[in-house]
């Protein structure tokens, strides 16, 4: 199959990159630098002068907090420009992967979320992934939408200077002290398990539609938090705290975990967040 990858240098495309190529695909990286997708009127133009037989989109505008005074912007990158993107693979009759986010949710739920679950975005970087879903689903039949929640890759994360692994380990290790909220409960997903669900459900062929693509279980950013130090060796003490104490501009929901099972009944059983974690340590050469 020949995949084009938006966002092939970031945390989650170059593992997608990556996990494409290890399965004997042909792979087309595009950065920023070939299409960037502020400029809307390019698009078009940029993307239909590249074969592909599967488009994966994993870029976007991923600032969550700058997105509540840059909201333009967001829903520029995050829905508009999706929507262009679906449009392109409609005319090449390709499929589109849309990568979205588990903040779509309110965080009201006393369960994880399952893909038919009510949406409720509280801030405006989950409303233009939302915006970015339906426009991207409307404009072409055959898109998949694979939600992902609280990634961690050995690429790390540009757009967020790195990603909470190394900034645990990292902060750990200078002051022997992290104040972590532990009021917000997560999924926590390996990038290279995001890739291997990806690849499965693509070549699986797998009915169009929205999946959510994260690891088994659940999590606190304190229970993570201490987890990553546990098992990196770091001695520091990880003390929880509230989100009160912790403000930032944009709302988080208190609680998006994500169900995976549907995404398990195709692309086969997902593992923990854990046993993920353990695997990312070993290859970032802390075990």
């Amino acid at each position: 199959m020949r995949i084009a990858v938006l966002g092939a240098n970031g945390q989650l495309g170059s593992d997608v990159v990556a996990e494409a190529r290890r399965r004997g695909h042909e792979v087309v990286e595009l950065t920023r630098a070939k299409l960037d997708l502020e400029r809307l009127e390019a698009i078009p133009t940029a993307l239909g002068a590249v074969a592909f037989e599967a488009l994966v989109n994993a870029t976007g505008y991923h600032r969550t907090d700058e997105a509540e005074a840059q909201a333009q912007l967001a829903f520029t990158i995050n829905a508009h420009a999706v929507e262009r993107l679906a449009l392109v693979c409609a005319e090449k009759k390709a499929r589109l992967v849309h990568i979205s986010t588990d903040y779509v949710f309110d965080g009201l739920a006393d369960r994880p979320y399952r893909e038919d679950d009510p949406p409720g975005p509280l801030n405006v970087y989950g409303a233009s992934k939302l915006a970015g879903e339906g426009l991207a689903r409307r404009a072409h039949a055959d898109t998949v939408v694979l939600r992902v929640a609280s990634l961690f890759g050995v690429a790390g994360s540009s757009g967020k200077g790195g990603n909470f692994v190394e900034t645990m380990i990292r902060i750990g290790r200078e002051k022997g002290q992290l104040k972590v909220v532990g009021d917000i409960t997560m999924s926590p997903t390996f990038t290279a398990d995001v890739a291997r669900i990806l690849l499965e459900l693509l070549e699986r062929e797998a009915p169009p539609g929205v999946y959510h693509a994260v690891n088994s279980g659940r999590a606190t950013w304190f229970d993570f938090a201490r987890r990553i130090v546990e098992r990196a060796g770091v001695k520091a003490v990880v003390e929880r705290i509230s989100s009160d104490q912790y403000p930032t501009a944009a709302r988080r929901p208190a609680f998006s975990a994500l169900d995976n099972s549907k995404a398990a009944r195709v692309a086969g059983e997902i593992p923990p967040w854990e046993e993920a974690l353990d695997r990312y340590l070993a290859l970032k050469g802390y075990r």
